[in-house]
């Protein structure tokens, strides 16, 4: 018998790089699976386009999508909020497709206080002045998390325990603590200044909640981390308010079956339809196999 699906308020999934090695679609879908959230906001880099031309798209990636549109197709609001490596779905800002609106930033007012959502990805000097530079990194990283899936296969043999090597990069390089700490900063600035009590984002692949403080007052900062490194999601509700969810810390999710999708035909209908269109707009055709 399965486990009752946990009811939450709003579930925030960013940084999800569908169509890249290093994106761990199968937790994913076994943590959405777990869930019957009333709002789904997918804020940012869900489907990595920038990646996307290796065409490279496994099975557990289109489950995603097709679960995607079986809860949209159920009753949940789902809100794509757009980030830079989905960056050609901001075209498209202010759309409605059922249950589903692509949009480039979010309110949501909430009992514990209004929460702004948006990617983050506007803070990024990189991306403002050298796109070139952003994309070139981005095929680094990518390569990087192969390197770490044979590193951590070499470490399992051994009996050893695993590591993460992007992390580690990141927390010993200290230009990346510093941008880390510069991004925190500046959306809390603006969130204040816009008399927000919540700003949550995601882009910087650094899951946290904690108050920023500032000249100007005291914010509550959030960001989703992501589903490459830390497999992590922001998750409310009104008795709770906002927590962190980690994947590594739910033994029930990570023994859950994933290949049971669970979706109904109307539901599936409409993710062949979604991704048809999203493969349109990339210019690419959808594997017999997919």
């Amino acid at each position: 018998m399965r486990p009752p699906k946990r009811r939450v308020d709003v579930v925030v999934v960013s940084d999800v790089h569908l169509g890249t090695y290093g994106c761990h679609a199968r937790e994913l879908l076994r943590y959405l699976k777990s869930l019957k959230p009333r709002v789904l906001v997918l804020n940012g880099d869900i489907v990595d386009i920038w990646q996307f031309s290796k065409s490279y798209w496994p099975a557990a990636h289109m489950q995603v999508v097709r679960h995607l549109a079986g809860l949209a197709a159920k009753g949940t609001r789902i809100h794509y909020l757009t980030g830079n490596h989905d960056e050609l779905l901001r075209r498209f800002a202010g759309t409605r497709l059922g249950a589903l609106s692509i949009e480039n930033k979010l309110v949501l007012d909430l009992p514990h206080g209004r929460t702004w959502l948006f990617h983050g990805d506007v803070f990024d000097v990189t991306m403002r002045h050298s796109r070139w530079l952003a994309k070139l990194g981005a095929e680094g990283y990518d390569l990087l998390i192969l390197l770490n899936r044979l590193v951590n296969w070499a470490l399992r043999r051994l009996g050893r325990p695993r590591v993460q090597l992007s992390k580690l990069v990141k927390d010993r390089v200290k230009s990346a603590v510093s941008l880390v700490s510069d991004f925190e900063q500046t959306a809390a600035r603006i969130a204040i200044d816009e008399g927000y009590q919540y700003v949550a984002c995601g882009h910087i692949h650094c899951p946290d909640i904690r108050p920023v403080a500032t000249a100007a007052g005291t914010v509550t900062y959030l960001n989703s981390g992501d589903w490459v490194e830390n497999l992590t999601a922001l998750e409310y509700t009104a008795a709770a308010g906002w927590q962190l969810y980690r994947y590594a810390d739910d033994p029930r999710t990570q023994t859950a079956d994933a290949s049971d999708l669970d979706v109904d035909a109307a539901a599936e209908t409409s993710a062949d339809t979604l991704l048809a269109e999203l493969l349109k707009e990339f210019h690419l055709h959808r594997s017999p196999n997919s």
